[in-house]
């Protein structure tokens, strides 16, 4: 009898596990078999922040907005705004943003910082220039050289002054000219036994150089670059050391102004050299000679800036 009642004991009991696992989840259902472990919580639990101070973390958390007055502007064509809010943004969707040059030369530098790329690679500069005079005239594509107060070569330009007069033969000599002599280099030119990055002359040489007119071309001497003169040491110091840039295209600058591990201050003052150079060849009555300016380094993303900026500060000295 005992048996019996154990066995309808059993025999429930199963019943009763099987009705209370049918209304719970498969995937809810606990193994039998398996040990159960209980979940035990091996860390505390976050302190409650009074609201006082919740308040002050949130104001210390909050990044500033960028507050941008666009009122008393129409909304630009095809653009969401003039600028954007925030850090992140599709760029399409806004005008190109232009720069300070003194800014765009910092971002340079953030962005050699970030890209881990190399310290010392150059630093170049993008003009795009309105040659357009009065009627159908314009300014006709020039080369020049300009002394830049920082230099970034290391080496010398060998520079080939012609003269016959011993003196200035000898001043030449002096003033550490590569090649010096008369109309017998002409030969020597033209058979490419020498050749140098300038050639300077005295004015009463220029006649005799006439054949060499199709050979050197642009590096042929003129009076309008300063390599025709009688002040042999002056010209000397300026083509050593200076930096030649020409107009390409009718009307594109493309130079390079520093390398990237110059201080800003040097970069700057490098650029503004070249640009005050560049709007010295056409009349400021004219308006701005240079249409869009860019400044980029060797790796980096073009960034355009404003080459207005530069120049009025030489307006001011002359008035003052």
């Amino acid at each position: 009898m005992a048996s019996c009642t154990r066995t309808v004991l059993k025999v429930l009991a199963g019943c009763q596990s099987q009705l209370v696992n049918a209304g719970v989840p498969a995937y809810a259902r606990v193994s039998q078999i398996s040990p159960r472990h209980l979940p035990v919580r091996t860390f505390a639990a976050v302190k409650a922040l009074k609201k006082g101070k919740k308040e002050e973390a949130e104001k210390e958390v909050k990044k500033e907005k960028r507050i941008v007055d666009d009122k008393d502007r129409p909304k630009p064509f095809g653009k969401t705004a003039w600028a954007p809010v925030d850090d992140v943004y599709v760029q399409r969707f806004y005008p190109r943003q232009v720069h300070d040059a003194a800014v765009a030369i910092d971002m340079l530098k953030t962005f050699q910082m970030l890209e881990f790329t190399p310290r010392d690679q150059a630093v170049y500069v993008d003009l795009r220039l309105d040659m357009k005079l009065e009627k159908k005239k314009k300014v006709d594509s020039f080369v020049s050289t300009v002394h830049l107060p920082h230099p970034f070569k290391t080496e010398m330009n060998k520079v080939l002054v012609f003269t016959e007069n011993p003196d200035q033969v000898r001043a030449a000599r002096e003033n550490g000219a590569a090649f010096v002599g008369g109309a017998e280099l002409i030969e020597r030119i033209l058979d490419d036994e020498i050749s140098a990055d300038f050639y300077v002359t005295v004015p009463e040489m220029l006649p005799k150089l006439l054949p060499l007119k199709n050979k050197l071309r642009k590096k042929f001497p003129k009076s309008k670059r300063g390599s025709v003169g009688i002040n042999i040491p002056k010209m000397l110091s300026l083509f050593k050391m200076g930096h030649e840039y020409l107009v390409e295209g009718d009307c594109y600058v493309r130079t390079q102004i520093a390398t990237l591990d110059m201080p800003e201050e040097h970069i700057f003052a490098n650029l503004q050299t070249v640009v005050m150079d560049v709007c010295s060849h056409r009349p400021a009555s004219y308006g701005h000679f240079i249409e869009r300016a860019i400044i980029a380094s060797h790796t980096s993303e073009a960034l355009w800036f404003k080459s207005e900026d530069i120049l009025p500060k030489l307006a001011e000295e002359k008035q003052d």
